[in-house]
C-alpha cells in the first residue's frame, strides 16, 4: 500500500507540482502581532457567510408573487404576502434551526464589514499600504465596498416593511441623478417600485454576481499576501525581508484553525442571544406604510445621514428640477469612501517615495497620516449620527432640528478639530519617546547629590525598546525655494505637519556620559 501511495503522490506531483509548491510555501513565516488577526476575522466571517448563505438558498424563494400566509406565526395568518416574505417566515419559524442560521448569516455580514473596516484602518495607520502593496490595498477596498453593497441587497430580500422602506429610499436617491437616473432605476429594479422583478434581481446579485467577484478579489488578495510576504513592526532581527514569527505549518495552521472556530462560535453565540431583523415584527412591505425608527445596517447609516442632514435645495431650469438635497449626498457617498482607495497613491505622489516598504510605521511617527485617518473616522461617525437623528431625538428627548443642525456644523468642524488634536497628540508621543531614549525609564528611586540636590534615578531602556523607538525614518521636507504644489504638500506632510527629531546615537551616548541621574552614576 505504501508503494502504491508513493506512486500516486509522485504521479500527482509530476502533473500538478503540488509537492514543490507546498515545500516552498508551507514554511512561510507569519508575524505574531495581534493586529494581524483582524484580517483573519474578515476571512473567517466571510466563510461563515458563504456556508450559511448556501444553506439559506435551499429554503428561500426569491419571488414577488403574492400568496396568503398560513404559517406558524398566528398574527400574520390570512395576510397577503410575497413568496419571499413567506419563505423567510417559514425559515424563521418552521425550518429546524432556520432562525439561528438566518441570524448567524446576518451577524456574520455585520462582523465581516466591521472587521474589514478595522483591518483597513490598521493597514492605513501603520503604512502597510505602501509599495509594493498598493494593488492589494485596492483589492481590500473593493472587498469592503462590495461587502457593503451585498449587505444591502441581502438586507432587502425578505420583502418586509423595513427592507421595503430602504429600497424606496435607494430608489429616490437613484432617481435624483440627472439624465440617467431613470435608466439606472429601470436597470436595477426592472420597473417601477414596488414591482415583480426586484427581489429576483437582488437575489441574483446577492448570491451570484457580487459574491463571485468578492471571492476572486479575496483569492487575489491572499496570493499577493503570500507573494509580497507580511509586513511587520520594527525590532531586533526584523528587516525589510526577514520576517520574524511562526511558520505556516504546523504552528500557524493550528492557531488559525482554532481561531476560525472561535470566530464562528462568537458569531453563533451573538446570533443565539441577540435578535436581528425580526421581520415578523415589521410585517410585509406595503407602499402606504412606513416603519417608525427604521434604520439600515450600521455601515450604510452614514449614507442615510448625508441625505437626512442635507438641506432640501433644488434647482429649477428649463422645465427640469435638480434635487440637490439628494444628488449632493449621493455624490458624497462614493467620494468619502473613495478617499480611502486613492490615498496610497496620493501619499506616494506627495512624498516621492518609490522604495519598497516591509516594515510598519508606528502611527505616532506619521502624525499627518494618522490625523487624516482620525479625521475621516470622525466624519463617518458624525454622518452616522445624522442617519439616526430621529432615534437620538426620541430616546434622548432632544430637538430633531437641533440634532440636524449640530450634524451639519459637525460635518465641517469636527474633522478639522480631530485632525489637529490627533496631530498634536502624535507629536506629544514623539517627544515622550525622545525623552525615554535620552533619559531612560523612571525608577522611582531618589538620589541626593553632594551639593544637596535630589534627583530621580533613571535606567537605560532595553535594546529592543530602544530599537522600537528609534527605528523609524524621518525624511527631510523639500527646500523652501521649491514652490510647486507637490513640494508645498510635502512640506506640510513632513515639516509643517510637525516632526520631533528622534534621538541619534551620538545624543544617546552623550546623555549616558553626562547625566548624573542615570543608574550607577
Amino acid at each position: 500500500m505504501a508503494g502504491r501511495g508513493e506512486r500516486i503522490a509522485d504521479w500527482a506531483d509530476g502533473r500538478t507540482g503540488i509537492h514543490r509548491l507546498a515545500r516552498s510555501n508551507l514554511r512561510k513565516i507569519f508575524p505574531d502581532h495581534w493586529s494581524f488577526m483582524l484580517g483573519e476575522i474578515c476571512l473567517y466571517s466571510f466563510v461563515v457567510i458563504i456556508l450559511t448563505g448556501v444553506w439559506l438558498t435551499l429554503f428561500f424563494k426569491p419571488s414577488m408573487t403574492e400568496v396568503v400566509y398560513d404559517g406558524s406565526y398566528v398574527p400574520l395568518n390570512g395576510q397577503r404576502v410575497s413568496e419571499a416574505f413567506d419563505s423567510t417566515m417559514r425559515i424563521s419559524f418552521e425550518v429546524r434551526g432556520g432562525l439561528l442560521i438566518r441570524q448567524i448569516h446576518h451577524w456574520a455580514a455585520l462582523v465581516f464589514v466591521a472587521a474589514m473596516f478595522v483591518h483597513m484602518m490598521r493597514v492605513f495607520f501603520t503604512g502597510a499600504f505602501r509599495k509594493p502593496r498598493e494593488v492589494n490595498w485596492l483589492f481590500g477596498f473593493g472587498l469592503l465596498f462590495l461587502g457593503m453593497l451585498d449587505g444591502f441587497f441581502g438586507y432587502s430580500l425578505p420583502d418586509d416593511l423595513l427592507s421595503g422602506t430602504g429600497i424606496r429610499f435607494i430608489e429616490g436617491v437613484i432617481l435624483s441623478v440627472p439624465v440617467v437616473g431613470t435608466y439606472l432605476q429601470m436597470f436595477l429594479f426592472g420597473g417601477e417600485f414596488p414591482g415583480t422583478d426586484i427581489v429576483p434581481r437582488f437575489y441574483s446579485l446577492h448570491v451570484l454576481l457580487i459574491p463571485g467577484i468578492m471571492l476572486g478579489l479575496l483569492v487575489a488578495h491572499l496570493i499577493l499576501v503570500f507573494f509580497h510576504k507580511h509586513t511587520q513592526f520594527a525590532g531586533p532581527g526584523r528587516t525589510e525581508r526577514n520576517v520574524v514569527g511562526a511558520p505556516l505549518m504546523p504552528v500557524y495552521l493550528a492557531k488559525a484553525g482554532g481561531f476560525f472556530f472561535l470566530v464562528f462560535g462568537v458569531i453563533a453565540a451573538v446570533a443565539a442571544v441577540a435578535s436581528i431583523n425580526p421581520i415578523w415584527a415589521f410585517g410585509p412591505y406595503r407602499p402606504d406604510q412606513v416603519s417608525t425608527g427604521a434604520q439600515p445596517d450600521w455601515y450604510m447609516g452614514f449614507a442615510e445621514g448625508l441625505i437626512r442632514v442635507m438641506p432640501g435645495w433644488e434647482i429649477n431650469a428649463w422645465g427640469h428640477t435638480l434635487a440637490l438635497g439628494v444628488l449632493i449626498p449621493f455624490l458624497l457617498f462614493p467620494t468619502i469612501l473613495g478617499a480611502i482607495a486613492v490615498y496610497p497613491f496620493v501619499e506616494g505622489w506627495i512624498t516621492r517615495d518609490r522604495r519598497e516598504h516591509h516594515l510598519l510605521d508606528r502611527p505616532r511617527n506619521a502624525p499627518v497620516r494618522t490625523a487624516l485617518g482620525a479625521a475621516w473616522i470622525s466624519l463617518y461617525l458624525v454622518t452616522l449620527v445624522g442617519g439616526g437623528n430621529d432615534l437620538f431625538a426620541t430616546h434622548l428627548h432632544l430637538s430633531l432640528n437641533a440634532i440636524t443642525w449640530t450634524v451639519r456644523v459637525g460635518f465641517f468642524a469636527v474633522p478639522v478639530l480631530v485632525f489637529e488634536i490627533t496631530r498634536r497628540w502624535c507629536l506629544g508621543l514623539q517627544r515622550r519617546d525622545r525623552a525615554l531614549v535620552l533619559h531612560g525609564r523612571e525608577t522611582g528611586r531618589i538620589k541626593k547629590l553632594p551639593h544637596g540636590e535630589y534627583v530621580e534615578i533613571h535606567e537605560p531602556l532595553p535594546a529592543e525598546r530602544l530599537h522600537t523607538l528609534t527605528a523609524h525614518e524621518q525624511p527631510e521636507p523639500p527646500a523652501v525655494e521649491d514652490r510647486s504644489l507637490r513640494a508645498r504638500l510635502a512640506r506640510a506632510y513632513f515639516g509643517g505637519g510637525g516632526q520631533v527629531r528622534k534621538a541619534t546615537e551620538r545624543e544617546y551616548a552623550a546623555a549616558l556620559a553626562s547625566g548624573h541621574e542615570w543608574d550607577g552614576q
